[in-house]
């Protein structure tokens, strides 16, 4: 019994691994969610979602559209923040703002967000001089950034509505409140270990460390990943029906129950996990009517976001390799020929002589 377990992880390591278990535990999530979808789409009427658009105030929209540029705006502060806890102030906050939204808009469309986002991540930071342990920290701490402002909202949300909860988990409302309530403590507990020194927060060996940020500094953070939340569940609320109504505490906790599957689920925009979680936890709306809802939140949320991060990177990458290196053969091949330089030399022979005219 004593080489059990032992054995049982050894085995688990060579024969499973936590990389196969994440894969099936994505695909499962994505079936079981494409089966609830068709499921519950049966007998949906196009004409009627189409009228359910139409229906949807273009002041709504508007808003909800506000809400979404604010939380794409509190989003570069993930990068922003990882950065300065990992000492790279040298980063500019622009580089970190484009960091961020262009690798979250791209990875999350595409899905496996920890891989795609993280290459985005490195081809930026890379022109600062940031090697690939630098960006894994980031996506760490960005991360953490994420998952404690979830974990902080929801905990509240479920122990203020735990039915809203039980209609996604099938659990009864004392165990979701009692969940909730072990969010918070945990949290608490997460920010009394900070307070016990430095040396407590470091993690990882050798040429991989990385100091957590203090508890004070984890409030900010902590703070970041609540208005990025609180901006989106505002954007989702503002766009549901009218009738019936629905308190924004409930909708929010559904809402980030659904991303949360969505984002475990890897699939590309969440699409279809976080669409079955929003029909299967609000029953009391019209199909057809929240079915419209999500159409519009996907425009403002994903899609948008998508064209537009795909077009900045397209851009960034034709100024850095096209335009940049023809301005610098432009500008080399104009003070040749100010120097009187022969035109038929090679660029290492040009840059040498204009060196030699320099020093004149």
């Amino acid at each position: 019994m004593h080489g059990l377990l032992p054995a049982l992880k050894r085995g688990f390591k060579r024969w499973i691994g936590w990389r196969r278990l994440g894969i099936a535990a994505s695909v499962f999530i994505i079936a079981f969610a494409i089966t609830t979808l068709v499921r519950t789409l049966k007998g949906i009427d196009t004409g009627v979602i189409l009228t359910a658009l139409t229906e949807i105030p273009r002041g709504s929209i508007g808003l909800a559209a506000i809400c979404v540029f604010f939380a794409f705006c509190t989003l570069t502060f993930y990068d922003f923040f990882a950065l300065r806890t990992i000492g790279k102030k040298h980063v500019p906050y622009r580089i970190a703002a484009l960091s961020s939204f262009t690798s979250y808009s791209i990875g999350h469309n595409i899905g496996a967000t920890v891989f795609t986002g993280g290459a985005i991540r490195f081809r930026i930071y890379s022109d600062y001089g940031l090697n690939a342990i630098d960006v894994a920290k980031i996506c760490f701490l960005s991360g953490l950034t994420f998952w404690l402002g979830n974990i902080f909202v929801l905990s509240i949300g479920m122990a203020i509505h735990p039915d809203a909860a039980s209609a996604m988990d099938q659990l009864p409302a004392p165990l979701n409140r009692l969940i909730a309530l072990g969010g918070l403590a945990s949290i608490g507990a997460y920010l009394v270990w900070l307070c016990m020194g430095e040396k407590r927060r470091e993690l990882g060996q050798k040429g991989w460390k990385v100091v957590l940020p203090s508890a004070p500094l984890t409030l900010v953070q902590i703070l970041i990943g609540v208005v990025d939340l609180g901006f989106c569940a505002t954007a989702m609320y503002l766009l549901m029906p009218a009738s019936p109504p629905i308190d924004f505490m409930s909708l929010a906790v559904v809402f980030i129950l659904a991303t949360l599957i969505g984002f475990a689920s890897h699939a590309p925009g969440s699409i279809g996990v976080f669409d079955a979680a929003m029909l299967v936890a609000l029953p009391e709306f019209g199909r057809e009517q929240l079915l419209a809802t999500l159409l519009v939140f996907r425009l403002l949320y994903f899609v948008i976001p998508f064209a537009l991060a795909i077009s900045i990177m397209g851009a960034r990458e034709l100024w850095m390799n096209v335009v940049k290196p023809w301005q610098e053969r432009r500008r080399l091949a104009e003070a040749c020929a100010q120097a009187n330089l022969p035109k038929q030399v090679t660029t290492m022979e040009r840059e040498r002589s204009l060196r030699q005219v320099a020093k004149r």
